[in-house]
């Protein structure tokens, strides 16, 4: 548990340090000014590499979820998809993302999960997941550090297609 806790207190340290150390050496990343950006999108479920090849998890995590973006650093989300344990799992949180790199954004998810097994017998759970957001138009993508935790979250890189339904 300690091992867990210490990589995933790493991996949201590098969240917010390694973009801060960026800026401040290369002046790579920029504060995003959030103007009101109002749009709703329509969210793919994951295609999940995971760090541990040995457990034959399911990296298909085909679902479908909406996004809401409130302005330019800020959106909640809600959705539902075919986890690595292969159950199905709902989700409900909000993503900020305060610094920008051309058209991208980088930040932190805050969400509930629920529908794994070994965590909390598939009950909610509060997860921390440091994230970046590419949008373009009508699609983009967004790319989650899952961290693992001890043999009940299985960790992996974590991309989502979304498509632009309103703006």
């Amino acid at each position: 548990m300690k091992t867990s806790l210490s990589l995933a207190g790493a991996a949201l340290l590098a969240c917010f340090a390694a973009p801060a150390f960026a800026q401040e050496m290369f002046g790579l990343l920029e504060p995003l000014d959030p103007p009101e950006k109002r749009t709703v999108w329509v969210d793919t479920g994951f295609a999940t590499y995971h760090f541990n090849r040995n457990k034959n998890l399911n990296g298909a995590n085909h679902g479908l979820g909406v996004e809401y973006q409130v302005r330019g650093d800020l959106a909640l989300s809600v959705g539902r998809f075919y986890n690595s344990d292969r159950e199905w799992s709902n989700y409900a949180g909000v993503l900020w993302q305060p610094l920008t790199y051309n058209r991208w954004r980088f930040g932190v998810v805050a969400a509930g999960f629920n529908g794994y097994p070994r965590m909390r017998d598939g009950g909610w759970f509060p997860a921390i997941i440091p994230a970046a957001t590419y949008d373009f138009e009508r699609i983009g993508v967004n790319i989650g550090f899952v961290p693992s935790y001890k043999d009940r979250l299985y960790g992996g890189l974590s991309l989502q297609l979304k498509f632009k339904v309103w703006n």
